[in-house]
């Protein structure tokens, strides 16, 4: 018996059973996996039917969730091939050998931490940490993290092997002054930091530019720039924080 032709090949409907409220509300900035930024906050509220306490029964118990999610703002053409960040840009490889979001059906799986429970409002809503998820992501399955069986120290990480480097962030003058008026200040300012010192910058653009980036976090305008310290080395300015 052949197999089945792409044109007559199963397909799957799948159904969000919930959505993220992030402190992403843009691409750009978003760390390019998850747990590079401690400090980003989110809410995975559960949609109906799958909003009944039962289903959450018992995920209290795990620290680690895996998140199955659709790159909702990817476009849907896909390509074999793929640039990484991690290789400059300009190497390109298999889109199965990458964890772009450029991919057939746009999923993504995230590894977030597990922050809390909330079932006070007859709902679900999951508080989550440590993620990559834009606002607004439909979330498709949850699953608890078991690190017996899925931390494996033996494991190679090809042309990732280890974290990517990070770059000094300093505030100015300014920037320090806006966030002393706000409520949230020391976790908007960790979240800052932990965010620019993955250097969002198009990975082509490295080394001191006098270009201002912007990247939104929660609700204000994040306004940076490259500069190099004494030893030449890049670091990055927080130049201005405007709310949104």
């Amino acid at each position: 018996m052949n197999p089945p032709s792409a044109s007559n090949a199963d397909t799957f409907a799948l159904s969000p059973i919930g959505r993220i409220e992030s402190d992403y509300p843009d691409k750009f900035g978003i760390p390019r996996q998850p747990g590079l930024a401690p400090a980003a906050h989110a809410r995975l509220v559960l949609l109906p039917p799958y909003d009944d306490p039962l289903s959450v029964r018992g995920l209290e118990a795990f620290s680690h969730l895996w998140l199955t999610f659709v790159f909702h703002h990817s476009p849907e053409r896909w390509s074999p091939l793929v640039r990484p960040p991690r290789l400059g840009g300009n190497a390109k490889v298999g889109v199965f050998a990458s964890r772009s979001t450029h991919r057939p059906n746009r999923l993504g799986l995230s590894l977030v931490e597990l922050k809390g429970i909330d079932i006070s409002q007859g709902g679900v809503a999951l508080a989550l940490s440590g993620h990559d998820l834009l606002d607004g992501t439909p979330v498709l399955d949850i699953k608890p993290y078991l690190p017996w069986a899925e931390a494996r120290h033996d494991a190679r990480a090809g042309f990732a092997p280890a974290a990517p480097p990070q770059c000094p962030v300093d505030f100015s003058a300014e920037a320090e002054a806006i966030l002393a008026k706000r409520e949230d200040a020391a976790s908007l300012r960790a979240l800052i930091g932990q965010v620019l010192a993955q250097d969002p910058r198009p990975a082509y653009r490295k080394g001191a530019e006098s270009r201002i980036y912007g990247v939104r976090l929660r609700d204000v305008d994040v306004r940076f720039r490259a500069l190099a310290n004494a030893a030449g080395e890049t670091r990055l300015e927080v130049v201005e924080i405007v709310a949104v």
